[in-house]
Formats: C-alpha cells, structure tokens, sequence
C-alpha cells in the first residue's frame, strides 16, 4: 500500500473528531439553567408537588367525590372513611372536594395578585434604574413610603373598608406587594445600563424604552422570576391568614383558609383533629414548595454556582 494512503488513513480518525467538536452546538442559557434545577433534589420535588396541586385544581370538577356545597347535616364531622375520604365539616360538606375546590381560589389568587405586583414593581424599578438621578430618587422614596405601612393592620383595614371578596384580595396584594420586585428590578438595571451592549444600543440611536425592554429587561428576567415563585408562597399563606380571621375568601366559597375558620373551636381540634388537619396541611406544603421552587431557580440563575 501507498505511503500517502497510511498517511490518510492515519490523520482520517482525526479530522473526524475535529468535524464532531467543531458541529456539536453549545448548550443555550435556559438548558443550563434547566440542568441546575433538575440537580435541586428538593426544588424538583417541590416542582412536582405543585404540578399536582395545580392539575388538582385544574380537573376539580372531575376529581371531586362530592359537591362542595352540598350539606348533609347528620353526616357533620364524620370522620375519613369510605363515604368521605378525608372526612366532613361542620355542615357535613365533603373535605377533599372542597380542598379540591379551594386550591382553584387560593392559587388564582396567589397567581393573580403576584403578577399584578410584578407588573408594578418591574415598570417602576426598571424606570428608577435606567434613568437614575431625580426620577430614581422620587421612586424609591415612594417605595420607602409603602413599605413603612404595617402590612398586617393595612390589610385588615382595607379588607374591612372593602367587601371582602377574592377580587379585593388580589387588587389589594397587587398593589401593596410590588416594592420588593421594584428594588430587585432597580438594582439589576443599574448594574446592567452601563454594559456594552446597552451602550451599543444607544449609540445606534435606539429608543430608550425599547432599550429598557428588549435590550435589558430579557437579561434580568432571573432574578425576576426567583422573586415571582416565593411571592406566591407567601401570598396563598397570607390570605388564608385572612380567610381564617374571616376577612378573606367568605363562605360558602371554599378556600384552604376559611376551611380552618371553625377550626377555632377547641372541641373541634380535640374530638375532630382530622377536619383542620388537612387544609392546614395543605397550606404547609404548599407554601414550601414554592419555597423550595424557588430557591432551586436562584441557584439555577446565580452564574457563581458551578454544576457538580
């Protein structure tokens, strides 16, 4: 055989490595963000719990056993069983069907209520932060200015001011709830506008507000979205703090906390432990696995933390 042949024989392995290094594509943000999620043991099983919570929600109608507003009074307080898988109220309502049912109203509010503040929050940091000077200053000092109200007694006072519904909850957490995300919002615009590619943008001439969204906005979706998944955790727990004073979500419209309102009653948690135990329960887990959720997508989007 021919030199020349070995020669190319040999150096062919070679050039087809090269051809596989070169063609094999880097892997985008958002994959690597999704691989460091996924090594979150307990993000992942957070991420799952809601999924279920929220397909529960979804298919409510389907799954519930019963009508969650059907009474049956000589079944009041029945305990687990066949009839009642997790038991009965005091009316003699089934509780599954209305834990199934008061998922829908809690999370639609804890959803609803967190989008509207994370609209507010991101315009106004994001306004505070590309601009700067004056307009900055008056910003946060109404920032400052809402967040020095007590929350508690302010929502208690508008709650009562106002009928007390699931819409008035979600206008009042929305409007009250956006200063944490205008901060975080600020913060990453001003530590953002001085990069080269925002002052390539307006060297081109580009508008400043299309700056702000399509140029700046994409690159501080991170911690945006950190702030929006435990934001709802402490929504959905807020508002069964109000629903159980009676404040919140009225019956009989079901809802984790106002299923815990005639739980006050101390014969109730002693004869009957299982009738608060399960939305309380519920309420628990949730709000953890938002937690937990949420925590895995700031590790996920700290560029600091290398995967293992």
């Amino acid at each position: 055989m021919p030199q020349t042949n070995l020669n190319n024989l040999r150096e062919q392995p070679e050039i087809q490595m090269e051809k596989h290094i070169v063609s094999k594509k880097p892997d985008s943000l958002w994959k690597i963000i999704f691989r460091k999620f996924m090594q979150n043991k307990l993000a992942v099983i957070g991420a799952c719990f809601l999924l279920i919570i929220i397909m529960g929600a979804i298919f409510a109608p389907i799954l519930a056993t019963h009508d969650p507003s059907h009474q049956v009074l000589l079944d009041k307080l029945a305990p687990p069983g066949a009839d009642y898988i997790l038991g009965a109220d005091t009316l003699g309502r089934d509780t599954f069907s209305r834990l199934l049912y008061g998922s829908r109203v809690s999370l639609l509010v804890g959803f609803a209520s967190v989008a509207g503040s994370i609209f507010i929050g991101t315009i106004i940091g994001a306004i505070a932060g590309y601009y700067g000077g004056r307009i900055d200053s008056i910003l946060m000092r109404i920032v400052d200015i809402v967040i020095s109200f007590p929350s508690l007694f302010l929502l208690i006072t508008l709650v009562t001011i106002f009928k007390p519904s699931m819409y008035t909850l979600i206008l009042i957490f929305a409007v009250f709830g956006w200063t944490g995300t205008a901060r975080l919002v600020r913060g990453e615009f001003l530590s953002l506008r001085s990069r080269e590619f925002v002052l390539a943008a307006r060297t081109m001439g580009i508008k400043n507000t299309k700056i702000i969204f399509s140029h700046i906005l994409p690159n501080a979706l991170g911690p945006i979205i950190v702030s929006a998944t435990l934001g709802v955790g402490g929504v959905v727990l807020a508002e069964s703090a109000l629903s159980y004073l009676g404040l919140g979500i009225q019956p009989p419209t079901p809802s984790w906390g106002n299923m815990l309102q005639d739980a006050q009653n101390i014969n109730i948690m002693l004869k009957s432990w299982w009738y608060p135990l399960f939305p309380g329960f519920m309420i628990l887990l949730t709000v953890l696995a938002f937690n937990f959720v949420g925590d895995g997508l700031r590790d996920a989007f700290d560029p600091q933390i290398t995967e293992q």
